[in-house]
């Protein structure tokens, strides 16, 4: 609430994850992706305010994570249900605790793993990630940020959860690194899982998604099969092609101006000030409607 006003950082958004299924969440900063993300986890600050449901399955039923309390979501949903790859791995590892001991910590807490066998499982999760195992004794501000990536990484796919959320995995990666752990977030969906990639990296996004949602200023204004998003037909929302077109390896053309704040929406249509399709219609918010909120939405023959 800068200056005592409310914000809506996230808006209307609404979809559905199953078991197998890999979701792709794409957008410029400040679209509201990660706020998202903390809500989903009880992890928002404590002035903040939600709305709606967000239901996941725990086995014995589904539970609302927006009206879970913090012992419910401490004891049954985090690392169990739901795993987090965070958008800033340094600041969710202990500085005090080695890498080791943190895998070590969290394998014994969610898996059971008894002691004697610690060692070696911390390892083994260590290279499902790709960390090195020579810095396994090294503490977080020994890492590079690539490193405390794949720290991360090793943390959140140690218990296997149905649900893993992984706030932009791929920052701080050289493009070998960005392929295994791709490669990695892919087969953990395979395997059954449902995954939820939030990225700007819209070529890692076209590897691993099933689907593809796109974000502007707190809304989804489309949502689609990746294979037509990133194919053909192709984006539908004027504001979604403008992210593919900005790609060094499609246009290079960025989209004109800045998103708006947050706390300072347009009436109507939030893309319009940046839209070249925008009409007097557009002063009217869009509902999304098959996959897509805009008015003036391309078609197959012109995407």
């Amino acid at each position: 609430m800068p200056g005592g006003r409310p914000v809506a950082a996230v808006t209307d958004v609404s979809f559905d994850l199953r078991p197998g299924e890999c979701l792709a969440l794409v957008g410029e900063s400040g679209c509201g992706k990660s706020v998202l993300a903390s809500a989903l986890l009880g992890l928002l600050p404590g002035n903040a305010r939600t709305r709606g449901a967000a239901l996941i399955d725990t086995g014995e039923g589904p539970l609302d994570l927006l009206t879970a309390d913090e012992a419910t979501l401490a004891r049954t949903v985090r690392g169990r249900r739901a795993g987090l790859i965070p958008q800033s791995p340094a600041a969710h590892l202990t500085p005090v605790r080695t890498v080791r001991s943190h895998l070590a910590e969290t394998v014994r807490a969610l898996r059971g793993t008894p002691r004697r066998e610690l060692r070696a499982a911390a390892e083994a999760a260590a290279a499902r990630a790709a960390f090195p195992a020579d810095h396994l004794d090294r503490h977080p501000h020994q890492l590079s940020g690539g490193l405390a990536q794949r720290a991360a990484t090793a943390l959140a796919l140690v218990a296997d959860a149905p649900l893993l959320i992984a706030d932009e995995p791929t920052t701080g990666l050289d493009r070998d690194l960005v392929d295994r752990t791709v490669g990695e977030l892919r087969r953990h969906a395979d395997e059954g899982h449902g995954l939820l990639v939030i990225t700007h990296d819209l070529a890692a996004a076209e590897r691993v998604a099933d689907r593809v949602a796109v974000m502007y200023a707190g809304r989804v204004v489309e949502l689609a099969a990746a294979d037509a998003f990133f194919g053909h037909p192709g984006p539908r929302h004027p504001y979604a092609a403008g992210l593919l077109d900005a790609l060094p390896e499609r246009s290079f053309t960025p989209i004109p101006g800045l998103p708006p704040e947050l706390d300072a929406l347009p009436d109507g249509c939030a893309f319009a000030p940046r839209c070249d399709r925008a009409t007097e219609r557009c002063a009217s918010l869009p509902a999304l409607a098959d996959g897509v909120a805009c008015h003036h939405a391309r078609e197959a023959a012109d995407a």
